[in-house]
């Protein structure tokens, strides 16, 4: 009896290290972040955050423009990823023939192995071609006559881009979104969409008023997950962006993100205030993830709490 005890409070002791670690490893994470970033914030101030302007020669740095190219990217793909994604996971539950259902989860599972830099070779030798010569024209002749819209959709057609970069990080989060989707829509008892169908309702009306209010918690995580990895993906956005430290009002035209800027300059960082800045923009990524985990954890918290009321 006294060695099951033993071996149950060594249990205990050996969990409990683990998930401390995990908040040693985070708050050193976070302390190595402000203390890098220290030089650049006592230097320039606030102004950091409100500046675009980057250049090494006269250290003048201004995280702005890759703030700003951060959440545009991450919005496009959003837009583009959460219906598609929660569509097919419709398909895949309620339409999808069972023959069929194993091969498309199969695809999408291969789709969220496949490395980034894979995304972002094929982005820019074969995407990106492709969109400068056929849909860019096109959204440019479409929305050029368009009062607000044809700032958004202006420009020569480069090919690559802000739009570019969305569209691939779209691709990218799509598995995700929708593989969780997925599964959360899988979790619905069969007797409540029985049931329905029962009074008479389509399909549509069995989605729409049991399927996706029952598993709307699990679809907003699918969708945050998806959006924290748009947030910090590298590699790919590095290809098909354009790498340009400036804001443009289209977002056809080239740009940056901070992951981006700190893969492609901080091999090249000559100087500690160039270095501090890099930090700095990690540790302004590092802030926006958490805010964005926050306020979904908000979000979820109050759902949780209207659906126990």
């Amino acid at each position: 009896m006294s060695r099951l005890r033993s071996g149950d409070i060594l249990f205990n002791w050996v969990t409990f290290a683990a998930a401390l670690m995990v908040l040693v490893l985070l708050g050193g994470v976070i302390i190595s972040l402000i203390h890098g970033s220290i030089p650049a914030f006592q230097t320039f101030g606030l102004g950091f955050l409100t500046t675009q302007s980057w250049n090494p020669v006269t250290e003048k740095f201004g995280a702005l423009a890759p703030i700003y190219g951060t959440v545009v990217t991450s919005i496009i793909a959003l837009v583009i990823a959460v219906p598609v994604g929660i569509g097919i996971a419709i398909f895949l539950t309620e339409l999808c023939p069972p023959w069929l259902k194993r091969p498309i989860g199969v695809a999408i599972e291969l789709l969220a192995g496949i490395p980034s830099i894979i995304y972002g070779i094929w982005g820019l030798f074969v995407f990106a071609p492709f969109f400068q010569t056929t849909i860019q024209p096109f959204l440019i002749g479409l929305f050029g006559d368009v009062p607000g819209l044809s700032s958004v959709f202006a420009g020569p057609p480069y090919g690559i881009g802000v739009m570019t970069a969305g569209i691939i990080l779209a691709i990218m989060v799509l598995p995700f979104i929708t593989s969780i989707t997925r599964d959360v829509f899988d979790t619905v008892p069969p007797v409540l969409k029985e049931a329905t169908y029962g009074l008479g309702c389509t399909t549509a009306e069995v989605v729409t008023k049991v399927v996706l209010p029952y598993s709307r918690v699990g679809v907003i995580g699918g969708i945050m997950l998806g959006l924290g990895r748009a947030l910090g993906e590298t590699m790919a956005v590095t290809f098909v962006i354009g790498n340009a430290h400036k804001i443009s009002a289209s977002i056809l035209a080239p740009g940056t993100t901070i992951s981006a800027s700190i893969a492609n300059e901080f091999t090249e960082a000559v100087g500690d205030l160039y270095t501090s800045s890099l930090i700095a923009l990690g540790l302004i990524l590092f802030v926006i993830t958490f805010i964005v985990l926050a306020a979904a954890r908000i979000m979820l918290a109050r759902m949780n709490a209207k659906a126990g009321n």
